[in-house]
């Protein structure tokens, strides 16, 4: 066995017998459950969202182990990565780059964890009046256990046009720029492409999401320890274990309240929508 795959092995084992640890600690009672912002990792997300989702799954079982992703990069670093290679899960993925898609086929296809049966991999440049199609395209509909949604874009636009499915946990990624307070979007563009990061005219803030969550049926029950990738769970799911929390409950770390204070005053007169 080579160090690489030895290494692969380790972590997967290690995540199966955290996964018992967390329903250990659910079922018995023996103890507070960690916060989200204790149970990051990273695997093969960008940042810590593959131990949240573990600790979420174990709280809350999956009813298919599927999982739907918006703007998948190569899927290679994404959100769903992790729960398709190392948990089983089936991947239905987008991205409208078809490089990334053509990379992203080829890794899952060679993959020895996915190879039999790798994640439905699709090129499809996203908007509000094409998303339900293309997911049901996809072969989904009804009831999925996830929804990973990353645009820097349309974000708010999309999943409030997104009605085919019915996730029981979201995780989007949000713009802490904005204050908590605020439910701020960009307007609606079919063809918006952020052209540089440096760019904070993107996105929408925690509050928007959280207020479109509401209205969808979903709380915001925590951040990642940077505050802008945001976890929503469906209500009467995991209520008692998975509280409702608040923006601003969210927006006290410290990444958040730095990119407030040095980068807000810049975008705040941008065309920003209220919602």
């Amino acid at each position: 066995m080579t160090a690489w795959v030895k290494s692969q092995t380790d972590a997967k084992a290690a995540q199966l017998i955290l996964q018992q640890q967390y329903k250990h600690l659910v079922r018995t009672g023996n103890g507070p459950l960690p916060s989200l912002r204790d149970v990051g990792f990273r695997q093969y997300s960008q940042f810590e969202e593959d131990g949240i989702l573990l600790y979420l799954f174990a709280i809350i079982p999956p009813e298919s182990r599927t999982c739907l992703e918006l703007c998948a990069g190569t899927g290679i670093e994404c959100n769903t990565a992790n729960l398709i290679i190392n948990h089983g899960w089936w991947g239905h993925l987008f991205d409208g780059d078809p490089d990334n898609v053509t990379r992203g086929r080829a890794f899952y296809a060679h993959h020895k964890d996915t190879f039999l049966r790798p994640p439905n991999f699709n090129h499809a440049w996203i908007t509000a009046e094409n998303v339900d199609q293309l997911v049901a395209d996809s072969g989904l509909s009804g009831r999925v256990d996830l929804l990973s949604l990353d645009m820097d874009g349309n974000d708010y636009w999309i999943w409030k046009a997104l009605e085919i499915v019915e996730p029981t946990v979201v995780v989007c990624e949000t713009h802490n720029t904005i204050p908590p307070d605020l439910a701020l979007t960009i307007p609606y563009d079919p063809s918006f492409q952020l052209g540089s990061f440096d760019d904070d005219f993107r996105g929408a803030s925690l509050k928007a999401m959280t207020n479109l969550g509401r209205a969808k049926g979903y709380r915001l029950v925590g951040t990642h320890r940077y505050g802008f990738n945001a976890f929503f769970v469906k209500n009467g799911v995991a209520d008692a274990l998975l509280p409702e929390v608040s923006p601003e409950q969210c927006a006290a770390d410290p990444y958040t309240k730095w990119a407030q204070a040095t980068r807000w005053q810049q975008a705040k007169n941008r065309a920003w929508v209220e919602v």
